[in-house]
């Protein structure tokens, strides 16, 4: 089945799942989109999220992809199962294969979530861990602060990622948790400063990359890996793509891609 992966982000977030997608199947190609001029989404309403989500997966399903990855665990938490009704290829989001690897790492059932603070006002990640293991207790802290970090690409600065990482996590320096989920998939670009901030005795749950495995394992059960190596990724912004760009080529080096700013 030589058709592509669809996966859409509010930003660079998403390059996290598409940089781990390609290490694993590298017969696939991904057609992605970033609505940069909407991001982040995680300080808008959910309703709003799910109509910018729904009208981001009625243009991937018109370039005839395969399966629609929401590599935006706020666009999961919004609108995950109206997607999964309306559309007739596979949808698959960030917040289960977060949470389940997460219930599996922890040894004394206490995880934080990380996540912007849409996510975390749906509670996504508290009900979904809950419905598994109602044993574990499960923190859920927005985090406002770091997609902005991420998409200005002050990220690069260590220093100044470790001082905002600092300043929005300090609460949170003594916890009890063992296991953190990184509940967005822009935080893996700071992951280290993350790391660095528990002193590196927590064990760091990253949702981009267990959701590539998830499409991995989809794909193969069900037969629908590609059989013959598609070249050139497709990737459509939202606005202004320069800096997208710019994070494109730092996180994921050597891909042949084409890349357009569409209007919506």
């Amino acid at each position: 089945m030589n058709r592509a992966i669809g996966v859409m982000d509010s930003g660079v977030g998403g390059l996290t799942v598409v940089k781990e997608l390609i290490r694993q199947l590298p017969n696939e190609k991904i057609i992605y989109f970033a609505d940069k001029k909407r991001c982040p989404y995680g300080d808008k309403s959910q309703i709003d999220v799910r109509a910018f989500t729904e009208e981001i997966a009625l243009f991937l399903s018109a370039h005839d992809i395969k399966v629609l990855v929401l590599a935006c665990n706020t666009a999961t938490a919004a609108a995950l199962p109206e997607l999964r009704e309306k559309l007739d290829i596979p949808v698959i989001g960030v917040i289960k294969p977060g949470s389940r690897s997460a219930i599996q790492m922890t040894n004394n059932q206490n995880i934080i979530v990380l996540s912007t603070k849409g996510t975390a006002e749906s509670h996504a990640y508290g009900r979904k861990i809950a419905r598994i293991n109602r044993d574990v207790k499960v923190t859920e802290f927005a985090c406002p602060e770091f997609v902005p970090l991420v998409e200005s690409g002050r990220y690069h600065d260590e220093k100044e990622s470790d001082r905002v990482v600092n300043e929005v996590l300090s609460s949170l320096k003594n916890h009890e948790a063992d296991t953190v989920i990184l509940g967005c998939t822009h935080y893996p670009l700071i992951r280290n400063s993350i790391h660095k901030f528990f002193d590196y005795s927590k064990y760091i749950v990253d949702s981009g990359f267990e959701t590539a495995r998830e499409v991995s394992a989809y794909l193969d059960f069900h037969d629908m890996l590609n059989t013959e190596k598609l070249e050139v990724h497709q990737f459509y912004i939202n606005g202004e793509y320069k800096r997208f760009e710019e994070t494109l080529n730092k996180w994921i080096s050597n891909m042949k891609y084409s890349i357009e700013s569409v209007d919506m």
